[in-house]
């Protein structure tokens, strides 16, 4: 495909990154104005790796860094020290070979479904015809292609949540980051999207994968990996390998057998001790 690299997985270094955001605090005195800055600790010293090929969860409460993170790794966001290294190479600003996925999926209204999967292409230069080829490719992954020619608004959420994965992929990142992508979704809806995103993955291309959830559960279920965050500033609290990892086990899966549930209380337990409950 020309314009576009095959990518095979990546392993990524998180290295000792703290991240401090800065503001001004503007008082008054009588007639005088004071600026004081303001400091915002986001994350402090949180080192860890993503091996090649694995999906590693994050979770934490709100506001403990957990998307600032994903923006540092993706080179949307400058840390305040430390650094990030995909195959030893550091990360100094936004790159080709990474898959960004948000809660809010982004789908544009005036695009159909193939159109959405095709716009990374498109302002990659790739042509038409690729692109087009492509797209349905990534269609048929995701088990969308009989709706290449929908809008969004006539997709389910999770449909939508699909159709930003293939977008994603149609780019061959190399490493997806995937902030809260299924929060919006219904209980059930969100099972069946994270059972379908392990299908992809089964079917596609290795890829290294860091999944930012609320969700215990969701972060066991997918995961070989889950990383436990203090609440702000963002320090690891637990590194919790989940064997045999990816909802494997049996043919219903991790979540019937006894250790995941023991996975998830761990994962709760470290939670819980950190908000004083």
């Amino acid at each position: 495909m020309s314009g576009v690299m095959i990518s095979t997985a990546v392993k990524c270094d998180i290295l000792d990154i703290s991240k401090r955001f800065v503001s001004r605090n503007e008082t008054r005195q009588g007639t005088f104005r004071q600026t004081k800055p303001v400091y915002l600790d986001a994350l402090q010293n949180v080192s860890f790796k993503i091996a090649k090929g694995k999906f590693v969860s994050v979770v934490g409460p709100s506001g403990c860094g957990k998307s600032t993170l994903l923006r540092i790794i993706a080179g949307l966001e400058k840390p305040t020290t430390g650094q990030v290294l995909i195959d030893e190479k550091i990360v100094e600003g936004p790159e080709k070979d990474k898959g960004f996925i948000f809660q809010a999926v982004g789908l544009y209204p005036w695009r159909n479904t193939i159109q959405n999967v095709e716009f990374f292409l498109e302002l990659r230069g790739i042509p038409k015809a690729e692109r087009r080829k492509i797209a349905l490719e990534k269609l048929d992954l995701v088990g969308l292609l009989e709706f290449a020619n929908y809008s969004p608004v006539q997709l389910s959420g999770g449909m939508q949540q699909r159709v930003a994965i293939a977008r994603a992929l149609s780019i061959e990142p190399s490493i997806l980051l995937m902030d809260e992508p299924f929060g919006a979704l219904d209980a059930l809806s969100r099972e069946k999207a994270q059972q379908d995103l392990l299908n992809v993955l089964s079917k596609d291309q290795e890829r290294s994968v860091l999944f930012v959830t609320h969700s215990i559960d969701e972060a066991v279920y997918l995961s070989d990996t889950v990383v436990v965050f203090t609440p702000r500033p963002g320090r690891i609290k637990e590194m919790l390998s989940i064997d045999p990892g990816r909802g494997r086990t049996g043919e219903k899966g991790i979540r019937t057998e006894a250790k995941f549930s023991g996975y998830c209380a761990d994962v709760r337990s470290c939670l819980v001790e950190d908000q004083g409950i």
